[in-house]
């Protein structure tokens, strides 16, 4: 049995589940709505605050679903009650990024700055302090949305070995590589 999948999620206060007949899930919480669709086979319930999540049969897709929907039903009930955040760092010189409404406007290094649209669920905040690295700030209440987004910024400019510049995750430890040795 998963042992992810066997664990029960307990339903903070304010936040309904509900499951319709189509098995499409909707999580409401004091953040938003949420929505998932869930396959067939994988039967989600409620009883007493606790959602449970049950597989038919050991079959290997079966038990591959079971801790993946558990997986996504916990990121959303986290989700629509507390929310989720993801840092960026721009290293190098010149690197700046300013958000005006849903637009991010970044300067990398190119011949033109880069204006990248974002989806609506998500609040961006940029952040330049003197001394420091300027920094993105990501907030939304969907983590494969904001996961998605991150990464799309963190494509723009991959953080290169050599110096460390580019766009990275304030969490991410950049493996530093030696240049060029020096002549004889």
């Amino acid at each position: 049995m998963s042992r992810i999948g066997k664990k029960p999620i307990t339903l903070p206060a304010g936040v309904t589940l509900t499951v319709s007949a189509s098995n499409v899930l909707t999580v409401k919480g004091p953040k938003g709505t949420l929505t998932q669709n869930v396959d067939r086979d994988i039967k989600v319930s409620v009883t007493n605050g606790d959602v449970l999540v049950e597989r038919p049969t050991d079959q290997i897709r079966h038990r591959a679903l079971h801790g993946l929907y558990r997986s996504l039903v916990a990121n959303m009930v986290t989700g629509v009650t507390t929310g989720f955040k993801r840092e960026l760092e721009l290293v190098g010189v010149g690197y700046r990024a300013a958000v005006a409404g849903n637009q991010i406007d970044l300067a990398l290094g190119f011949s033109h700055n880069i204006i990248m649209e974002l989806p609506g669920e998500i609040k961006a905040t940029s952040i330049a302090e003197k001394g420091q690295n300027p920094r993105i700030i990501l907030e939304s209440i969907d983590k494969q949305l904001l996961g998605a987004v991150a990464a799309k910024l963190r494509s723009l400019r991959k953080p290169e070995p050599y110096k460390g510049k580019g766009v990275r995750y304030s969490d991410e430890i950049v493996r530093r590589k030696a240049g060029k040795s020096a002549g004889k």
